[in-house]
């Protein structure tokens, strides 16, 4: 099974720079800097990325709303992994913090952005702390700063910590969190490409959605348009747990029947058990009774 994000996952010391570049790591930076910021939109689009955070929006088609010409720019990177169920983004988060920062840097290039935050659930502290050493290397070896590799970008990464609110999952209720205020959704419109952190244009992708753009810079759109179904292209972490074998988080290509996750690579269920219900998705899905095992995941 074709694996972007996990198939170095469980490589020791990944985490840190030295061993992240003996593996590729950096890699799409030249390819992207080769490119105007529009040609890496365009690419971005043609891959069919969707939203990884649940509303599955195409990503390069929300990097294009952008309000025009209005600077400063921000991008805010969706941390606060906080459905019941879900641990997916905190695997990439703590084993590979330089592959989020190597999407993040190619990001805003391509959207003329030069401060980047990274807003995590209060729980991950852990995981905040390892991201703020990567952030350190990074800049130390000059893939974040002034003038990036010579290609004119400057970026400057933070990290922010909530303080364990569901509700700063939604994109605009992380804004305010952001901005210090309380963490609560507001109107739209405007939308954020529009008015967002500190009232000006911010890109708002999930940790997962950024950390997939390196490897289709690397690899094509064409390559990445080639898996999945036809309107959910790429792969996807899916976090199993409950009554199975072996729960985890698993890479699967979009598409993938549910009884391949649940018997297959979660190992069945506990005890030899009858299937009997499962929760295709975070808590407010629908659950969905045993003869529905073979739908497909998109």
């Amino acid at each position: 099974m074709t694996q972007i994000l996990f198939k170095n996952i469980d490589t020791k010391g990944l985490n840190s720079i030295g061993v992240y570049e003996k593996q590729g790591g950096y890699r799409s930076l030249k390819k992207t800097f080769d490119k105007k910021p529009e040609e890496i939109i365009e690419i971005v689009k043609a891959s069919g990325l969707r939203g990884r955070g649940g509303a599955g929006f195409p990503a390069g088609l929300k990097w294009s709303f952008l309000a025009k010409d209005v600077f400063p720019r921000y991008l805010a990177c969706n941390a606060d992994e906080s459905e019941p169920g879900t641990c997916k983004d905190r695997e990439l988060l703590e084993k590979n913090p330089h592959l989020l920062i190597e999407g993040i840097i190619v990001t805003c290039y391509a959207c003329r952005i030069k401060t980047g935050y990274i807003y995590y659930r209060g729980e991950f502290q852990h995981a905040s702390d390892l991201m703020d050493k990567a952030i350190e290397e990074a800049h130390a070896k000059g893939y974040l700063g002034k003038n990036i590799m010579g290609s004119g970008l400057d970026l400057d990464l933070h990290t922010h910590l909530g303080a364990g609110a569901y509700i700063c999952g939604e994109e605009s209720a992380l804004l305010n969190s952001l901005e210090g205020r309380r963490g609560e959704p507001r109107l739209k419109p405007p939308f954020p490409a529009v008015e967002g952190l500190y009232g000006k244009p911010t890109v708002i992708n999930n940790v997962e959605t950024l950390c997939v753009v390196p490897w289709i810079i690397n690899e094509g759109a064409e390559k990445h348009a080639a898996l999945g179904t036809e309107k959910s292209k790429g792969t996807k972490l899916v976090s199993v747990s409950g009554h199975v074998k072996k729960p985890g988080n698993y890479e699967i290509v979009m598409g993938t029947p549910t009884s391949e996750l649940i018997f297959n690579l979660a190992g069945g269920i506990r005890d030899d058990n009858k299937l009997k219900a499962f929760i295709p998705g975070g808590s407010s899905a629908n659950i969905l009774p045993a003869d529905k095992v073979d739908v497909r995941y998109d």
